[in-house]
């Protein structure tokens, strides 16, 4: 039995080369439906446990891979062959890649159509979802030009504005730091969600809260574009959003600078109040109904899904 896939999906979120929420989620869950379709060991359950163990340790704080993964192993513990288990995860993994991708679709149309006319729109970072929503705001007519930062220290802006420029869109690159100074031109702020908790707080790219503040204080409306699986289940009861560590080189060589310490989190912490709407394949919301959507859409068994993961 080979895991040789599945050690290059979790390679590949581990070094950023699969990014994105929804893309790490659904490589997950490709991952495990690999691994089930291609078992030959004898003891699946226990050896699907392990490699989902493994993709659950690559990147911590997207809250999109434990909701994937956990989605795909749904049931396993109550299956009785190992036949009927291989099946489930399999059954289980293409439904959720095949109801993630229609999800982006959906919330796509919803966030353009929020997007007001001869709109400038600000985002941050390198969101699937948020950057498909400009280009279809821009196919509407809407768009007059998109800005995205540079998203400092891994540049995902050198992502996003290429996307945007390909697609036909007016596109401006500016620094993370000039976002204030750029707020008065800005009409609307898209951009994505990596977690969002019970609380209706948004985990996102590290910068996304000064923008979102920078936006409340300029009374510029800021839109969050999540699917239904970046909501966390697990904040229901307690658990705190893990924020993310990256290498210190990511900002610098710390040869350079003999006697100081870098600290690089990956992620930051949006509070509610700062966030207009959360757009998600359901429709647009306010952020205080997160805890009612994640009671919805993960109650009962999935709620208790940890469980079956470990």
């Amino acid at each position: 039995m080979s895991n040789d896939f599945v050690e290059t999906i979790a390679q590949g979120i581990e070094s950023m080369e699969i990014r994105g929420a929804g893309k790490i989620a659904r490589n997950a869950a490709k991952a495990l439906l690999h691994f089930a379709e291609n078992y030959s060991g004898s003891d699946f359950k226990k050896d699907v446990k392990e490699i989902a163990d493994r993709l659950l340790a690559t990147r911590p704080t997207a809250v999109s891979l434990y909701n994937g993964v956990a989605f795909s192993l749904k049931g396993l513990d109550f299956t009785g062959s190992q036949e009927e288990a291989r099946e489930i995860v399999r059954k289980n993994s293409s439904f959720f890649v095949k109801k993630s991708e229609e999800a982006v679709e959906k919330l796509v149309e919803i966030t353009a159509n929020r997007i007001p006319d001869g709109s400038c729109v600000l985002t941050h970072c390198n969101s699937t979802a948020a950057v498909k929503s400009i280009i279809r705001a821009y196919e509407l007519g809407k768009i007059e030009m998109a800005y995205c930062t540079e998203s400092r220290p891994r540049r995902q802006g050198w992502i996003t504005a290429p996307q945007l420029a390909e697609a036909g869109v007016p596109v401006t690159m500016i620094v993370d730091s000039a976002a204030r100074f750029l707020m008065p031109r800005i009409d609307m702020v898209v951009v994505g969600a990596d977690t969002i908790a019970s609380n209706g707080a948004v985990v996102n790219k590290i910068g996304t809260s000064q923008i979102s503040l920078v936006a409340h204080e300029s009374r510029v409306p800021v839109t969050v574009c999540a699917e239904s699986y970046k909501f966390s289940p697990l904040t229901l009861f307690g658990e705190r959003v893990k924020i993310e560590e990256r290498e210190v080189e990511e900002i610098a060589d710390p040869r350079d600078f003999p006697g100081v310490r870098f600290y690089n989190p990956v992620f930051d912490f949006t509070p509610p109040e700062y966030v207009d709407a959360i757009v998600t394949e359901f429709g647009v919301m306010s952020p205080y109904t997160a805890y009612e959507l994640i009671v919805r859409e993960f109650s009962g068994e999935a709620l208790f899904a940890k469980e079956e993961v470990k």
